[in-house]
């Protein structure tokens, strides 16, 4: 997990959920249900699944507070010693709540956050269980879903073998890297897979190696606008 907070930090996967974020939040006209978020006058709710040593949550709050803007975020996981890792790592903060609980099988009411997010999740899934999950993260999303994962492509394969081997010895991360690579979706296939679910894409960012994405998604029923990029 602190390999993974590295390469969140240092290759821009925190950068990319934070773009898609903002597109969400400020990217398309509200439609009479759900809708966009006027972030200067309210606190944004996210639930991030599978959040591992809830990095990501924190930069996002750091990120926030210096703009002055507020996020309170649900972050879960469904193992425990993860969550007990996370908690060493963020303690106490009331912006920032963890929870245990499946993404197959999101323990929320519908619509409970505005967005929920999971990052670098949905390569370990095969099809019909990357649907359950989407289907969740839709279901308890009022405004819309973000998927942050790894493209598969061979150029992405090589720069995770290599990576791997400069930046830790550790022989999970070594082996995994490469593997998440091989495992992971392009991102068409993950919206065709969303749309199964009744999401649309509205924005995609990618990161500057392109080596991985961010996607926004929101209710099909919803009319999306272009969102700043």
């Amino acid at each position: 997990m602190r390999d993974l907070a590295r390469v969140n930090r240092w290759l821009g996967g925190v950068a990319l959920t934070r773009r898609a974020l903002v597109a969400l939040a400020t990217g398309f006209h509200a439609p009479p249900r759900g809708g966009r978020i006027d972030w200067r006058k309210r606190t944004l709710r996210l639930l991030d699944v599978g959040t591992g040593s809830a990095d990501i949550p924190e930069a996002l709050l750091h990120w926030t507070e210096r703009r002055g803007l507020g996020l309170a975020i649900e972050a879960v996981d469904e193992r425990q010693e993860v969550l007990d890792v996370a908690y060493e790592r963020v303690g106490d903060r009331p912006e920032l709540r963890l929870d245990r609980t499946s993404g197959g099988h999101l323990a929320y009411d519908d619509q409970s956050f505005d967005v929920v997010h999971a990052s670098l999740v949905l390569h370990h899934l095969e099809p019909q269980a990357a649907l359950r999950l989407l289907r969740e993260m839709a279901r308890v999303a009022r405004v819309g879903v973000i998927v942050n994962d790894l493209d598969r492509r061979r150029l992405s394969w090589a720069g995770a073998w290599l990576l791997a081997r400069l930046m830790t010895r550790n022989a999970y991360t070594r082996h995994d890297a490469p593997l998440s690579v091989r495992r992971a979706y392009h991102p068409t296939e993950v919206a065709q897979l969303a749309m199964q679910v009744g999401l649309l894409e509205v924005a995609r960012f990618r990161g500057f190696l392109g080596h991985r994405y961010a996607m926004a998604f929101v209710h099909s029923r919803q009319e999306p606008h272009p969102a700043p990029g």
